[in-house]
Parts: structure tokens; sequence; C-alpha cells
């Protein structure tokens, strides 16, 4: 690199970023950078001015105390600045800040020699170059600076401050005052105290601050996959909305030309009924005119002959003339034609209760029967029945009357509700809990509620009873040594436990009868059914392949994954991907249901902890970790979401635990082992119930499995028994 460059590039190094200049007496905050002292107190006055008691870093924009002295002066000096600063001042001729460092008339440097480590006056030059002893040293001249030269100038040894030592390197680090000294302060100040070699010294923190950079370098990725990832939903935000925004424009859009031809439509209903109506007016008119014009006419005539007066004309038309007064007077008059009330309707389609209602209901007085009076379970059709009444009290029903029931469980969801009509005032309202504990319930009718809606309906869980048990420890037929998994058939509901130290898979009817074995050449230490009704078996401390086998214990083949390291627990997702714990590498690992390729690697964020069991259920990953005394909840994706439960014996709390599976009702049963209980939880990680005394008193349950028709097996790994609920 040539000299010039390298020192522009030297001088954009030393530049401060307030003024923009070479650095004058920097100083270092303790966000590790460095500016000018007079830069940063002119920044620090400027703060004051405006009452503030704190600066931010030009740079990073963190905060820091201005000084009671009001100057930054006691702030550490940067050493590699200063360096920087007095390499650059031998480019500028301008600056003499190199003194003579062998003579007394300090004089400007105008050489440095490497051996003696001193900058040389012109005189002092000629005279080293003389002496036979300094003759063959190294030196350079200040005007002829080379780039190696300048990295060398930089990379001098530095020299004591202390007066009389100004010629002694600082060779030792005192580690007792944390401060670098010569050999002569060795003796003189620090004769006691405990010294290392410089080079040494800094090596070992060399290798501590290494460490922490190396942690800060894993963090800045970390920080940079999540802008990434910020700015891809940001990105994705952005798009969302701007195609919501044009969906909601073309939808106005729509509405607008929609409502221009309903104008339309409307404009040429009313021009019809107008031209229909003023013809009718029009029609009746002609009939009222014609009527007044024969009646002109016969008054006209009559008149005519009264006034004449002449009495034989009088005796001939009095008959004709009576007559036509008569027909005249007795025809049938037509009726004023009334037009029919013209109304133009606005109903607000946007809410279906935003409507005027006039009828006899009255919400006040109308009821709901059953509502409280029902025992309502989890899982069970529950229904009730809302009767309208009027004002009076007397059941009345009306077409229009609007019904609206709203349950909201314990989460805050919306509960669906059926409501039928039965056209007598009566509405049979049916709704199914799908979990336990209080939902709210409230009834409008016509937007009014009920008297004491909303109520506070309570529905309780179903709770599991003991049915019986069975096994023994053995190795005969259903007998058992190690029970170390269990598991039940969603096919043909057969029981398959697995027995580590008798190496074999027992199969068992549901009442816990003996149906057959699989002998293994190795233990084995999980289990699983997959849809087929084939068993997925792990062996381990083998060769960690997954077997199959038929139920009848037909071997059918060898999954050998190369991504399983120590594989732990297996279990089988709905959709048929293989769910792993591998102890290896503290991870869950997700394969194909043929066993071929991993689709998903993930683990617990900050928790070296092993996992135990993992399972999957509606779009989310359930693990166990047994030494972390809680179980982990991951979406679909592998991120972590939440903890659920913790260490300890109190409700929803765990002393070691194991086995989980997820009922029919959704609920989350954990084995609780150091507490001796079963925990029940919601899928959102509310506790809800425990299973405990007086079949669990003795009992570690270790393993447990469920049956599609609710029967529920927990497993003692101590007694090698297995528990059956119903």
């Amino acid at each position: 690199m040539d000299v010039q460059q390298l020192f522009k590039i030297l001088k954009k190094e030393a530049e401060c970023p307030l003024c923009i200049e070479t650095v004058k007496n920097p100083k270092t905050l303790p966000c590790l950078h460095s500016f000018c002292l007079e830069c940063l107190d002119r920044h620090a006055n400027f703060a004051r001015r405006q009452l503030k008691a704190t600066i931010n870093c030009p740079v990073c924009q963190t905060s820091f105390q201005i000084p009671e002295t009001d100057t930054f002066e006691n702030l550490p000096s940067s050493f590699h600045l200063n360096r920087l600063v007095d390499v650059l001042a031998l480019e500028d001729g301008t600056v003499q800040s190199q003194r003579c460092n062998s003579c007394d008339e300090n004089n400007t440097a105008t050489c440095y020699c490497f051996v003696c480590q001193d900058f040389l006056c012109a005189s002092c030059f000629e005279a080293h170059q003389r002496l036979k002893a300094t003759r063959g040293h190294r030196n350079v001249l200040m005007n002829k600076l080379q780039a190696q030269d300048v990295q060398d100038l930089i990379h001098r040894p530095v020299m004591c401050s202390q007066q009389y030592h100004e010629d002694q390197p600082l060779e030792f680090y005192c580690e007792d005052c944390k401060v670098l000294i010569c050999h002569k302060c060795t003796v003189v100040s620090h004769d006691r105290h405990s010294k290392r070699d410089t080079q040494k010294a800094a090596q070992e923190q060399k290798m501590q601050m290494a460490n922490a950079v190396a942690k800060v370098k894993v963090e800045i990725v970390r920080y940079e996959n999540e802008i990434k990832k910020q700015t891809d939903l940001r990105n994705r935000n952005r798009i969302e909305i701007l195609n919501e925004e044009k969906k909601m424009t073309d939808t106005v859009e729509k509405l607008i030309r929609d409502l221009r031809e309903h104008e339309r439509k409307m404009k040429d209903k009313f021009r019809e009924i107008y031209e229909a109506e003023q013809k009718h007016h029009a029609t009746r008119l002609e009939d009222f005119e014609l009527v007044v014009t024969k009646l002109k006419s016969c008054f006209e005539r009559c008149q005519s002959i009264l006034e004449r007066n002449f009495s034989v004309e009088i005796l001939q038309t009095n008959h004709a003339i009576l007559g036509r007064c008569n027909e005249l007077l007795n025809v049938r008059k037509p009726d004023v034609y009334m037009s029919p009330r013209i109304h133009y309707l606005v109903e607000e389609k946007l809410d279906l209760m935003d409507r005027v209602v006039v009828n006899k209901t009255d919400p006040s007085k109308c009821l709901a029967k059953g509502q409280d009076s029902k025992e309502v379970k989890e899982r069970k059709e529950t229904y009730f029945v809302i009767v309208t009444k009027d004002s009076k009290g007397f059941e009345c029903y009306q077409q229009d009357d609007k019904i609206k029931v709203d349950i909201l469980t314990p989460e805050g969801d919306q509960l669906k509700t059926d409501i039928k009509d039965t056209k007598d005032g009566k509405y049979m309202v049916t709704y199914t809990p799908q979990g336990a504990g209080q939902h709210r319930l409230e009834i409008l009718v016509n937007g009014q509620p009920l008297t004491g809606s909303p109520w506070i309906v309570h529905v309780n869980q179903h709770q599991y009873q003991f049915a019986f048990q069975f096994g023994s420890k053995g190795t005969g037929e259903g007998e058992f040594d190690g029970i170390i998994d269990i598991e039940v058939s969603p096919k043909t509901g057969s029981i398959a436990v697995v027995e580590y130290e008798n190496e074999r898979i027992q199969l068992v009817c549901c009442e816990g009868k003996f149906r057959g074995e699989i002998r293994l050449d190795g233990a084995p230490w999980s289990v699983a059914f997959t849809d087929s009704g084939d068993l997925l078996t792990l062996v381990r401390e083998s060769d960690n392949k997954l077997r199959v086998f038929s139920e009848e214990g037909h071997f059918i083949k060898h999954i050998n994954d190369k991504h399983l390291l120590k594989p732990l627990r297996l279990s089988i997702a709905s959709d048929g991907r293989i769910i792993i714990t591998d102890d290896g590498d503290n991870k869950i690992k997700v394969l194909s249901p043929d066993g071929n390729v991993l689709l998903q690697s993930f683990s617990a964020p900050d928790c070296d902890k092993s996992p135990c069991c993992a399972i999957y259920h509606q779009d989310k990953f359930f693990v166990s970790y047994g030494l972390a005394k809680c179980v982990k909840v991951f979406d679909k994706t592998g991120v972590y979401l939440h903890d659920i439960g913790c260490e300890g014996s109190n409700d929803g709390q765990f002393n070691g635990l194991c086995g989980l599976v997820i009922d029919k009702y959704n609920r989350l049963i954990v084995c609780d082992t150091g507490n001796h209980r079963l925990q029940l939880f919601t899928l959102g990680g509310k506790f809800l119930s425990k299973m405990d005394g007086q079949y669990f008193q003795n009992v570690v349950p270790y393993f447990v499995a469920i049956k599609n028709v609710g029967s529920l097996f927990v497993v003692d790994l101590d007694k090698d028994f297995v528990y059956v609920f119903h």
C-alpha cells in the first residue's frame, strides 16, 4: 500500500465524529466511542443549557451523565488515537510534535531508531551513525517514510511517563495496581507487588476480550436475524395493509356503483309510480268532468223551460225531464281516487340490529327456562328455552323479534350456539361447551338484555375414575420389568408396553390380557403406533435406529436417520410426522412419515436441559423437560411460545415430570412424578385439576397413554403396574 494512501486511511480513522477533524486530546466514553475533549465538553454545555443532566453518544445514542465538573477530562484517553495522532503529525511538516529524545536541545526529530526506540534530531542521527555500537541500527527518516515504517511506528514500544524513566519501555504489568510499569518502576514504586510480563498479561486479557467479543458477535448475528425477520414482517404488513386498503377501496367503489344503480332503479320506480298515479287521477277527473257536463246540460235545458213558462211545453216535457233528472241523480257517483302513501324505507344492512321493531314483546318480561337449572358438562350438548312475553307477562310471538345469544368461554372465545324458532314464542338454544370453567352467557331480545343477563354458567370437567390395574414384576406373559413407555393403537385399541429390562414389547388388550410380544436385540426405549397400525420403536444405545414392526410382531424395516444423535422419545402426529426428542443435542426433531427427511429441528432458547417427551396437537408442540420442571410450548414452526408450570408442589407446579398426553377433551395431562400425581391443564396452560391421593400415594407415574374412547393408562415404573382409569 502506498504511504500516502495509508496516511489517508489513518487520518479517516483518527477523525472526531463531532468536528470531523483529526481528534485532539481524544477521550473515550464508556460506550467505547472517542471524541475530542473540547467537542465533548461543548456537547455537554449545550445539553446543560437545555436543562438536561445527560448527553447521548453522537454515534450510538447511549445516554451518559454529565460530570459535575462540566468536563469529561477524567475520561480515559484513547491510546490508539493518541498513537495515530503522533504518527499523522509526521506527515504534516508544519506540526512539530516529535522532539529528539537523545539530546538536551529539544530539537525537532528527523528520524527514528527502532533499536534504541528513540526519536533523533539531525545531529544526534549523525553521531548515532558514527558510533560503532549503533551504526547498524534500523533507522527511518521522517521525510522518507514508507507504509511499513508507519505501521512499525504505530506499534513501537510505549515508554514510561514517570520522571527519569522516560527512556524505559513499559515491559511489566502490576496486577495489584492494574497499571503498566517499566523496569525502574518495579523497583521504585512496585517492589512487593505482583508483576507479570506485559505480553503474557496482555495475551491472557486478550483471550478474555476475544471471548467477550465472540459472544457480542453471536448477539450481532442474532439481532441481524431479528432485524431481517422484523423487516420481512414490516414489508409483509405493509403489503397486507395496502392489499386490504385496495380491497376496501374496491369494496367502497362497488358499493358506490351498487348505490348508484340502486338510485337509478329507485328513480325509475318513483317515475313509474308517479306516472301510474297521475294516470289514475286523470281518469278519475275525466269521470267527474263527464258527470258534471251531463248535469249541466240537463240543468240548462230544464232551466230554460222553466224560464219560458209555457204551460203546453211544461206538460209535454215534464215526464221526460223528471225521468232524466232522476236518472242523473241516481247514477253511481265515482269516488275520489286516494293515492297510496309512498315511503322510502332505509334499512342498514351492515348491522341487522339497526332497525326499528314495533311489536308487543317486552324484553324485561322475557325469560330463559333451564339455563341455570341443568348440570353442564364439557363436551356435552346443553340446551335451554327463551320465552318471549308482552308487557303484561303473557307469552307472545312476534315474527320480527330478534334473539341474540352470546356465550364466552373462560379464554374469551365465542362459543357456537344454535337457535331454533318454534314459531310460538319459544326459542330453543343449543350449545356444547368444549372445556370446563366459568362461561359468560348473555341473552338479548331486540337488543335489550333479559333480566339477570349476563349469567355465569359453571361447566364441570369430566373426571377420570379408577377402573382396575394389571401387571406385576416378572418375565412371563403379562408380567413386566422396567416399563419405559406405553402406547395405545388408534386403529385396534391394542396396548403396547415397552420393557427395558426384558428387552421386549408386550401387546395386551384393553382389559390387560396378554396378546403377544415382540422380542428385540437390545433394550427398547420408546414406541408409537402409525395410522396403519404398525409399531415404530426405538432401541437406544445400540444403533439408534428406528424399527418398524407389524402389530403381529413381524419386522418390516429399519429407519436410520443420520440426523439423530441420541434419540430419547418418539411420538407420531395426526398427519403421520415422526416427532423425536434427541438427548444428543437437546433438540426436538420432526421427520417425514417415512422417516427419511428431517423436516424440522428446534430447541428451547436459553435452556441446556434435555427434552423428554414431545407431542403435537392443534398446531403446537408440547414438550416436557424433567430437569427444567416445566412443559415448554412451541408453535408449528418450532418457535418457543411459553412455559407451562414451574418447580414446586403447588397446583400447576412440578417436581420432575416425564410423560404427557392430550385427551379427547383437549386437556393436557402431565405426569408429575416427584409429586406422585397427574396434573391437567388447558392447552393454553391454565391449571384445571389433579389426580392424586388414594391411587397415587405410593405411585410414581412416569408414562401415560390415552385411548380414543377415553380410557387413561398410567405406568408406575417402580412397581411395574399399569393403572387404568375411565
